[in-house]
């Protein structure tokens, strides 16, 4: 713990806050990539501190400078008024690479536990914040850390470069998959039109399953609203419909009305038609080979390795068989 204090002090003072004026550093579970400690202050302020691994820690390949990632994340979340962190400084070629962020409100949305007509309220708040997010635009598609290379002209491009650096991570870290990577590539390949649809290169989180959205309560009994949207480390410019598969995690994102109401409400530019469909398959299936890939390289354990299979594998083999049917009507 004094090295992380120790290390708090210095990126306080690189912030240009008063390292001593430091009351505490407290270890954040819930990450499975960087370091997250939480620095208190003697005035009671709050801020996050995330530090990535050394560069020999195994990884997928998009998993380089997520910090960065993570500091689009929060400007564009600022720029649309949406209540996220705040980057205070990113370092991410320092000799201690590390980004330093403000704290949200809250609670992750699973201690909160909403229910009923307050969980209806929720869902239709962040629908619209999602919304609200969809609204900030990008000059070019895919991640803003060049882990892939630069950012591509158009989605097509960038998607597919997204996928096939999924897929090599496979082939080297051999995961289990319940089919074939060249099966699963060929199905990527086959509905690789249906992209060209998109034309507009939007702020994606990605990331928002319920453990990063946070609820925030105005005492014991007062109301809840969305305290902040944390870990943007995912994120990048591609298809608003890409965030509908984590708000939906492993289920169908059109059960959720209020959720599609508020985005609507809101203005949200994404549309669940024909065509859309298909498109969100295929991100249901990119993030699906993620979740498998990166049990190798993280070295869960065999029981947590076990839950993945049988969570992720058969949604995997039935968003395929999806994208399939549908490759059938892109041109």
């Amino acid at each position: 713990m004094e090295d992380s204090r120790e290390r708090a002090r210095r990126v306080l003072a690189d912030a240009g806050l008063p390292p001593g004026a430091l009351a505490e550093v407290r270890p954040l579970a819930g990450g499975t990539y960087n370091t997250v400690e939480e620095i208190l202050l003697s005035d009671g302020t709050r801020y996050v501190l995330k530090v990535p691994p050394p560069p020999t820690v195994p990884g997928l390949r998009h998993e380089r400078r997520l910090t960065v990632a993570e500091a689009a994340f929060c400007a564009g979340a600022e720029r649309a008024e949406v209540p996220a962190p705040r980057a205070v400084t990113l370092a991410p070629d320092h000799a201690e690479p590390h980004l330093l962020l403000t704290a949200c409100p809250g609670v992750p949305w699973p201690e909160a536990a909403p229910a009923g007509a307050e969980r209806e309220a929720l869902r239709g708040e962040l629908g619209r914040q999602v919304a609200r997010l969809h609204r900030v635009t990008g000059t070019a598609f895919g991640y803003p850390t060049g882990a892939l290379g630069p950012l591509a002209p158009d989605w097509r491009t960038a998607f597919t470069a997204m996928t096939d650096a999924v897929l090599a991570d496979a082939r080297d870290h051999r995961p289990w998959l319940p089919l074939p990577v060249d099966e699963v590539a060929a199905v990527f390949r086959a509905a690789a039109p249906a992209l060209d649809a998109v034309t507009v290169p939007v702020l994606v989180h990605f990331d928002l399953w319920p453990g990063n959205i946070l609820v925030d309560r105005a005492g014991p009994d007062g109301p809840a609203r969305i305290g902040g949207l944390i870990d943007g480390e995912r994120m990048f410019w591609g298809d608003p419909l890409a965030d509908f598969v984590s708000l939906a995690l492993l289920d169908d994102i059109g059960r959720d009305d209020a959720f599609l109401a508020g985005y609507a409400k809101e203005g949200g530019p994404a549309v669940l038609d024909g065509d859309g469909r298909l498109r969100l398959a295929l991100y249901r299936a990119y993030l699906d080979l993620i979740m498998l890939t990166e049990t190798v390289p993280r070295a869960v354990g065999a029981e947590d390795a076990r839950r993945v299979r049988e969570r992720v594998g058969p949604h995997l083999v039935a968003t395929l068989e999806e994208i399939a049917e549908g490759s059938k009507f892109t041109s």
